[in-house]
């Protein structure tokens, strides 16, 4: 007879300084606890996540997926459910697989016939696609945007054609040490009816989120985004 296989759990963490314990409900917590093997993007986050639910954090077995994971080692990562026993998915910060990685390992689980369960938490790109009162029915996630300040300014041109054409709310990050470069160029190459939410510190007591057109944007003073998690979006009208 064939072993049961066990199931792959993707775990939300928080956004900023909460625990699981603040973030997940009381079923999933108990399936967390009962997890014996993760895959995380840093160990030392992923302990500092699991610590305060009473976990044996030595008894615990982590392996590592991050944007440097080989493909190649991917398949190994799943071994544990072949035997028998569950696994737990779990980035820095948010959703596994939603702008963090997770993604491959979750596919490949699907081409094994692995049950996949997601557990409930935040999203940093839903949660500000909620607060910004743009157009939550079409909407588009980029992800970062080019380095290279020409290179950005062009890709921004190109989101606000789609959105003026589509009606869509398109969705974009930076690396934190970059979001004034990407604010100002926002305000300097957008339309100014079209309308800009910049949403930073997500869940945390430093939360800021507002949605204005850029026109009001440029007289307004420039918010506090320098070097903090920062979900920008921009929504532009049909003249």
């Amino acid at each position: 007879m064939a072993k049961k296989r066990g199931k792959l759990y993707i775990i939300p963490s928080s956004l900023g300084t909460k625990s699981l314990l603040d973030e997940l409900n009381p079923n999933h917590l108990e399936i967390v606890k009962e997890l014996k093997y993760f895959v995380v993007e840093t160990p030392k986050v992923a302990r500092r996540h699991l610590r305060d639910l009473g976990l044996n954090l030595r008894s615990l077995d982590m392996q590592v997926l991050d944007e440097h994971t080989n493909y190649k080692e991917i398949p190994e990562l799943l071994q544990p459910i072949y035997d028998g026993y569950n696994i737990g998915l779990l980035s820095d910060a948010g959703c596994p697989g939603v702008a963090d990685p997770g993604s491959p390992l979750v596919l490949l689980a699907h081409k094994q016939n692995i049950h996949v369960i997601p557990l409930v938490g935040p999203s940093s790109i839903v949660l500000a696609l909620m607060a910004s009162g743009l157009n939550g029915q079409k909407f588009s996630f980029e992800g970062y945007l080019p380095k290279r300040k020409d290179k950005r300014i062009q890709r921004l041109k190109v989101l606000e054609n789609i959105s003026k054409k589509f009606g869509e709310t398109q969705i974009f990050i930076e690396t934190p040490y970059r979001n004034i470069h990407l604010f100002k160029d926002l305000l300097n190459h957008c339309e100014p009816t079209t309308r800009l939410c910049v949403a930073s510190n997500l869940t945390n007591d430093k939360e800021f989120v507002k949605t204005q057109t850029i026109r009001e944007w440029q007289i307004t003073k420039v918010p506090p985004i320098n070097r903090v998690p920062v979900i920008f979006l921009i929504s532009a009208k049909n003249k």
